[in-house]
């Protein structure tokens, strides 16, 4: 039987941690209610303008209630932190309308645009990093990453809600692909499965530095390449085959690979 000592160290541990903490179940509603609020279709249905405004300000209420256990990191009322976070959804509908066509246009696979939307786990992994990131922005801690790793967990695309990402970027398939906080990604980049953009080292003391690479504009990287380290750049307009390990820049226009060899022979005579 469970000792009455350890019961006593659960119940002020819980308490203890549960103070400051936003609930998770509810933080990963929300940020399904906001793509649903974004794009109604990936709940089936359509809403009209005032079933919208209504959706708006619901979310606005949830939002809040989300905050309200962190108050204590703020420097500025709830209300300002959810103006400043609902006044860019255009901005993160925007960009997200633009990685969804970016997938159209490159992927045989895709037949439409509301395909995508409502399909794609690479879209919906983007789409909850968008989301994510602009709280990073602001400064709210925890709640940013409880939902990059609720998409994380429903993909297996890890995406930390630090990294920087430009607009029409193309994950294809996406199993296995990892992203670093202070990672750059550029514009039109197209990434395929198990990529990851990562750390040299993990020391603590290197929280505050850039640990993870620059990806530059138009670059296109294979499935199972890993790319290491902050002082690490992929120019603009290169291609990264397949199974490359990278730790160090390469120019604009580079193509980099792993030439192996692969032997065929007939067990027969």
């Amino acid at each position: 039987m469970v000792n009455h000592h350890f019961l006593e160290t659960l119940d002020a541990n819980n308490g203890k941690f549960s103070i400051y903490l936003p609930s998770k179940p509810k933080a990963q509603q929300f940020v399904d209610q906001l793509i649903h609020f974004l794009f109604p279709i990936t709940a089936g249905v359509s809403l009209s303008i005032q079933q919208l405004e209504l959706r708006l300000m619901h979310l606005r209420l949830e939002f809040e209630e989300l905050l309200e256990p962190l108050a204590c990191y703020f420097k500025h009322p709830l209300t300002e932190l959810t103006d400043s976070y609902f006044n860019n959804l255009p901005v993160a509908y925007e960009l997200l309308l633009k990685d969804a066509k970016a997938i159209e246009e490159f992927d045989p696979a895709a037949y439409s645009i509301e395909e995508i939307i409502i399909s794609y786990p690479g879209f919906y992994a983007i789409a909850v990093h968008r989301l994510a990131h602009h709280m990073y922005t602001l400064e709210i801690p925890i709640l940013p990453r409880v939902i990059s790793e609720y998409a994380h967990s429903l993909t297996g695309i890890d995406i930390h809600p630090g990294a920087r990402i430009g607009e029409s970027f193309f994950i294809d398939h996406g199993t296995g692909i990892v992203i670093g906080e202070t990672t750059d990604i550029g514009v039109n980049v197209k990434m395929y499965q198990g990529v990851t953009l990562g750390a040299l080292s993990v020391k603590k003391l290197l929280a505050n530095k850039k640990r993870h690479p620059t990806i530059e504009d138009n670059v296109i990287i294979y499935s199972g390449s890993t790319i290491l380290g902050g002082d690490t750049v992929i120019g603009h307009d290169s291609i990264i085959g397949g199974n490359v390990w990278l730790t160090e820049s390469v120019e604009p226009y580079t193509v980099v690979y792993n030439k192996h060899e692969v032997s065929v022979r007939n067990t027969k005579g």
